[in-house]
């Protein structure tokens, strides 16, 4: 069995190992990581052999934590991502470059539509009838997005959003709400097999399915990086919040969609948002103004530019064709545009 894991802003991990009798054995671990003393290799090799199959990633860890000589130097990668990656083997799973990634990048489209899209395009990924996609959003007008359990009432104002003429919707997704402006957001889905984030735990597959759009922002002089459980931070702010949507049928898919500040009217979020201060008590600011730093004051670039900069970064590291909804999608998600998402009963569905 042959398991790989990225660790998220670090090193590759690699482990090849093979099961006899319900026990890891013969255990084999590489990587273009950096590691002293040399022979620590071994002692992580060893700490791994014997250990039962279904032994959890963090005991994994627990166990070559123990294992390792005193002084031990791990630059690039963790006992944690050793134990993910004997996870991914177990679990036999795939790799970015083990697929055909297509890319889906449409002129304007009412927040409906793009809510009826991710369901859509991540059940068809699901059924095996479309391959991994990436699909960049263009917004036909402004909107506020929320999450799948948040409270209508208690995320927005509604006096607010009719003045400024926004749009609410309800996503499939979990998480927070998205205050949207077509010009002043990035935002794309990841529709990708469920095989790809075996071995995963929830909160680690955030972080793998976003390394490459960490490798971007760097590219363009941005250090960002990963905060748990679903943000993309900086130094001067958030530049980003994540949801992801799991679909059980046929082979199982994975929704993960992400949107990104590239400019932002704070007075006006803070007109239609209904931001409290238990939501702020954990972020260290007072103010939700602070919160976010867009990536136009970050990059210097045009909107379209951090856009085509993303979108090379991904085809450069795992190939990208460009691609196209089918007729046969588009129609499913209009009906669902109509329907499901701009109906009452889904926007209101917990009022």
């Amino acid at each position: 069995m042959h398991g790989e894991y990225k660790v998220p802003g670090g090193k590759l991990v690699v482990v090849d190992l093979e099961v006899e009798d319900g026990a890891l054995r013969h255990v084999r671990v590489a990587g273009d990581f950096f590691l002293e003393p040399d022979e620590a290799l071994l002692d992580i090799n060893r700490a791994l052999e014997g250990a039962p199959a279904d032994t959890p990633a963090p005991e994994l860890a627990a166990r070559i934590d123990a294992a390792l000589p005193e002084g031990t130097v791990m630059f690039g990668f963790s006992s944690e991502a050793v134990g993910i990656a004997v996870r991914r083997a177990l679990a036999q799973a795939t790799d970015w470059h083990h697929y055909e990634w297509q890319l889906i990048h449409d002129g304007p489209q009412s927040p409906a539509l793009h809510m009826a899209l991710d369901e859509v395009l991540t059940a068809e990924v699901a059924a095996g009838r479309r391959p991994p996609t990436l699909r960049v959003w263009e917004w036909a007008s402004p909107a506020v997005v929320i999450g799948s359990f948040q409270s209508l009432r208690n995320e927005v104002d509604p006096e607010g959003a009719e003045r400024h003429g926004m749009t609410v919707v309800r996503r499939i997704s979990g998480g927070g709400a998205m205050f949207i402006e077509p010009g002043n957001t990035i935002t794309y889905s990841l529709c990708v097999p469920d095989a790809l984030v075996q071995g995963l735990s929830f909160a680690d597959s955030y972080a793998y399915l976003d390394d490459w759009v960490l490798g971007a922002l760097e590219g363009m002089g941005v250090k960002a990086w990963y905060q748990p459980l679903n943000d993309i931070a900086t130094e001067a702010g958030k530049i980003a919040g994540a949801a992801q949507k799991r679909v059980v049928s046929g082979r199982g898919a994975v929704l993960h969609h992400v949107t990104m500040a590239y400019d932002i009217d704070a007075d006006k979020m803070l007109d239609v948002l209904r931001i409290g201060k238990e939501k702020l008590s954990d972020k260290g600011t007072k103010s939700a103004k602070k919160r976010v730093d867009p990536l136009r004051r970050q990059t210097g670039l045009a909107r379209e530019a951090v856009i085509e900069r993303m979108v090379a970064s991904f085809r450069g590291r795992y190939g990208l064709a460009d691609g196209a909804v089918t007729p046969e999608e588009m129609a499913r998600a209009e009906e669902l545009a109509a329907t499901k998402f701009s109906s009452e009963e889904w926007t209101a569905r917990v009022p």
